[in-house]
Parts: structure tokens; C-alpha cells; sequence
């Protein structure tokens, strides 16, 4: 069955670059292949910075040097520090690329009609709909989970989102320093673990796990941006901190939720978690759950 899923993907990824133009030597007849009219794309009127471009476009610095240059010599790109900080390099149109800017925005809208145009309203619908799931699912298999130090300012930032989300959703609110205390070393092995969820080196999620000796594994913070929410994200970094526990040995893994955080119960459940008898005296918890462990 997985080697059918791949040979559907593989043909759908050649109708897609074969119908979208992708091969050809100069992207919607403007003397440039498609790597550098998109490059001209996100650049955009407004300029943007190299490292975003970077990440937002997932290239490898050399290659995305490369294609800044290519655009340079062509008069249609500038590349130097941001005002006020010189260690920010920044790409900005030049007068001339602007109406170049201009000119593949509106091909591109013609690119697109041109694949629904010979659609019937009902099939057009259809082909929008699929895309847009599509894109969804897409997005996220480009979201990369990995442990990160919980030092981290990425780290920090997720666990702040956390806390400003379950603020707004907990009866009373939520105040960090009267929950119980997860300190930064019990989320470095070997004592525990802390997941990153990024999408273009953005962070989007986090989750940890404590391994307590004796004791079954406990997760916390898992917590998932709301311009991710629905890709599956949370149920990844679960199943991805259930097996980092298992992995070490740990044969059970428990938690607490807000009985507001009903999303969050939902997958628990569909995860196989079972609800027991408070473990802890966490003054933000109205249920306990606790699941057990394949090694």
C-alpha cells in the first residue's frame, strides 16, 4: 500500500509542475525560470529580509545567493544591510522590476484561469476545494518537530503562546507562578524532553515530557498555533513524546487538562488515554488521563 501512496504522489507532482509550467526554461514567457520569478514574487514591492526569504521558501543559502545575484545582474534586485541594523541583509525591486512585479501578478491570475476556465462552474468548484485541501495537508508535512533546548527564545516564545491561549480559555485565568512548576533542566535528557513544531523556522508548536524515575513519564505544555490548528500537529508531538518516553523504557504516561481545553480531551481520548484519579494537586487541572506505553 505505500509504495501505491508514493506512485500517486509522484503523479500528481508531474501533472502539477508539467500544468503549472514548472519545467519551463522561461516561467509565463518572461525570460526567467520559475525559481527566480518566484524569488521576484516574495520579494515583493515592500522588500523583504534574506533570512525569511530563506526560510519562507525552504532554499539553501548558496542556492538563494545564487538567484539574488542572477536578479542583481539583471537590474532588477538590490541587496544590501537594513536601515538602523547592518547585520540584516535585505532584498529589495528595483524601479525597473516593479512593472515587472506587476506584469507576472497579473499572468499569474491568466496562469490560473486558464486552468479553470475550461471547467464547468460545478468541476471548478470542486478543483478549488481539493486545492485548498490540498494545500492544507501539504502545509502540514512541512512542519518539522524536533527536540530544542527549552532555553531557547523559540522555546520561550511557545511556552509564553501557551500560557496567553489557556489565560484566555481557563474560568479564572491562568498565572504560571501558581500552576506546578516545570523547570528547564527536567526538559533535557536525560530527565525529559522539550518538542519544537516549526514551519519555515517559524515555531508553531511545543510539547515536553518529564521522565520521572518510578514513575510513569508526565507530558506538558503541548500547545499548537492557531495557523496550524487542524493539520494534526498536537496528535504528531503527542505521539512523538509518547514514543521518546517508550523509547527509554517508560511503560505509562500521564497527564492533566483544563476541562475547558476540550479540543485537547478530544485527542487525548481518540489517543487511547484513559482518565484516573488526580495524580497531582495542580490547581489549573480538572482531569487526569493516563495512557499505557509499547516499548
Amino acid at each position: 500500500m505505500e509504495s501505491e501512496l508514493v506512485a500517486a504522489v509522484r503523479r500528481f507532482n508531474r501533472t502539477v509542475t508539467q500544468r503549472v509550467g514548472a519545467l519551463d526554461d522561461e516561467y509565463m514567457a518572461r525570460g526567467r525560470p520559475l525559481a527566480q520569478a518566484r524569488l521576484l514574487w516574495e520579494i515583493g514591492p515592500g522588500g523583504a529580509e534574506v533570512a525569511a526569504l530563506r526560510a519562507r521558501l525552504g532554499l539553501d543559502s548558496g542556492y538563494l545567493s545564487r538567484l539574488l545575484r542572477t536578479l542583481e545582474s539583471d537590474g532588477l534586485v538590490t541587496v544590501g544591510p537594513a536601515d538602523g541594523d547592518g547585520r540584516v541583509r535585505m532584498a529589495a525591486l528595483t524601479d525597473a522590476s516593479r512593472a515587472e512585479w506587476a506584469e507576472l501578478d497579473r499572468r499569474s491570475d491568466d496562469l490560473a484561469w486558464s486552468i479553470l476556465e475550461p471547467l464547468s462552474e460545478r468541476r471548478r468548484g470542486r478543483l478549488v476545494a481539493a486545492m485548498a485541501e490540498v494545500e492544507r495537508l501539504l502545509v502540514g508535512s512541512m512542519v518539522v518537530v524536533e527536540p530544542c533546548p527549552p532555553g531557547d527564545p523559540r522555546a520561550r516564545a511557545c511556552v509564553r503562546a501557551y500560557a496567553r491561549d489557556v489565560a484566555g480559555r481557563f474560568d479564572d485565568g491562568f498565572d504560571p507562578a501558581l500552576s506546578s512548576p516545570v523547570h528547564d533542566e527536567e526538559l533535557v535528557p536525560p530527565a525529559g524532553v522539550f518538542l519544537l513544531a516549526t514551519l519555515n523556522a517559524e515555531p508553531v508548536g511545543c510539547g515536553a515530557v518529564k521522565l520521572h524515575p518510578d514513575a510513569p513519564a508526565e507530558i506538558k505544555r503541548v500547545w499548537v498555533a492557531d495557523s496550524v490548528r487542524g493539520l494534526g500537529i498536537g496528535r504528531r508531538l503527542l505521539d512523538e513524546l509518547e514514543r521518546y518516553a517508550a523509547d527509554r523504557g517508560w511503560t505509562a504516561v500521564r497527564l492533566d487538562t483544563n476541562r475547558n481545553l476540550t479540543e485537547a480531551i478530544a485527542m487525548y481520548r481518540a489517543a487511547g488515554y484513559r482518565e484516573i484519579e488526580p495524580y497531582n494537586s495542580e490547581r489549573y487541572a480538572h482531569h487526569w488521563f493516563e495512557k499505557r506505553l509499547v516499548p
